[in-house]
């Protein structure tokens, strides 16, 4: 295990690594949801059917650019999403540990407690770990579902014509002030909540039980394997939430939700139940490889970064890590 910075490190370098496989998926899953907003069904224009035809849809009229806007901004947001999550999942998980484990014995102490394995432990320091990233990176994840969302030939929701990131925050920030900057973080550390109270318990259960009856020892393949249930599991987990969210990030100030209860409220009202899985199918194509990729690769970083604080950290601190 690395120290907390070498973990964010590891870790936002991982997710970065995702970004640049999985962000075209991104953005048509984006346009997915947004696609019909409040409109009955038989009502809704039909612009993109599908993760792969959204995507050549994009393609076509968008270029290439189209399908990688706002990708800057979603680099920073995955730097401070998941060097948070990776990084203060195992700290946040022994904490809870120790807490529950030391009371159900009075408080005798006992090295052994802070690794042992509790569900709720590990429910419980996902989400917060998730919460604390979301909350970091949701200026970011708000400008960059904005500049995803704008197409000059096929809109769908709301459009922001921003030259890039800088420029989104800028003019958002003018408008609205801080308040403008973080619309949407409810719903957003909601979402992340959701996604990482289940990846990371699923991803090390996944590991764990692989290795005891697969008899798969501990490598590359193993954390495929485990990084693939747990994306399963994640976009199930996550799907409603992700489309509540990036409508609310999407609107211009409250012009079409109060909150994310009130549009959770008129999406279902209006579209259906079913809406909160639009894009459900370019979520999983988004997902699924980002999470392969983010906690595989989080794995070989870790390694790296271990190594690395071998070389130039000061025993004293090595033994307390």
């Amino acid at each position: 295990m690395s120290t907390g910075i070498g973990s964010f490190v590891a870790g936002g370098a991982a997710a970065v690594g995702a970004v640049f496989i999985t962000h075209s998926a991104e953005t048509t899953k984006i346009r997915l949801q947004l696609q019909g907003e409040l409109q009955a069904k038989n009502e809704a224009r039909v612009v993109y059917r599908g993760v792969f035809h959204g995507m050549r849809v994009i393609l076509q009229n968008d270029g290439i650019r189209g399908l990688y806007r706002g990708i800057g901004a979603g680099c920073i947001y995955q730097i401070a999403l998941n060097g948070a999550r990776l990084s203060l999942y195992e700290p946040l998980r022994k904490q809870v540990n120790s807490l529950i484990l030391t009371r159900s014995f009075s408080g005798a102490h006992d090295t052994s407690i802070t690794n042992r394995q509790l569900p709720a432990a590990n429910v419980i320091a996902g989400a917060s770990s998730g919460v604390i990233g979301a909350a970091a990176g949701s200026p970011f994840f708000l400008v960059k579902t904005r500049l995803q969302s704008f197409s000059p030939s096929l809109p769908v929701g709301t459009q922001h014509q921003y030259r890039n990131a800088w420029d989104g925050l800028t003019q958002i920030y003018r408008k609205e002030g801080v308040v403008g900057l973080y619309r949407g973080i409810g719903p957003a550390m909601v979402r992340t909540a959701c996604g990482s109270s289940v990846q990371l318990p699923t991803y090390f259960l996944a590991k764990r039980t692989i290795q005891k009856h697969g008899g798969l020892a501990d490598g590359t393949p193993l954390h495929l394997l485990s990084s693939t249930c747990s994306g399963f599991v994640v976009c199930i987990a996550m799907n409603p939430m992700d489309v509540i969210m990036s409508r609310m990030y999407n609107q211009e100030g409250n012009l079409l939700y109060k909150n994310g209860v009130d549009c959770i409220m008129k999406t279902i009202k209006t579209e259906g139940i079913t809406a909160l899985y639009k894009g459900f199918g370019a979520h999983l194509a988004r997902i699924l490889p980002h999470t392969i990729l983010t906690l595989t690769f989080a794995e070989q970083t870790n390694k790296l970064m271990r190594r690395l604080e071998d070389r130039i950290l000061p025993e004293r601190i090595k033994e307390q890590i």
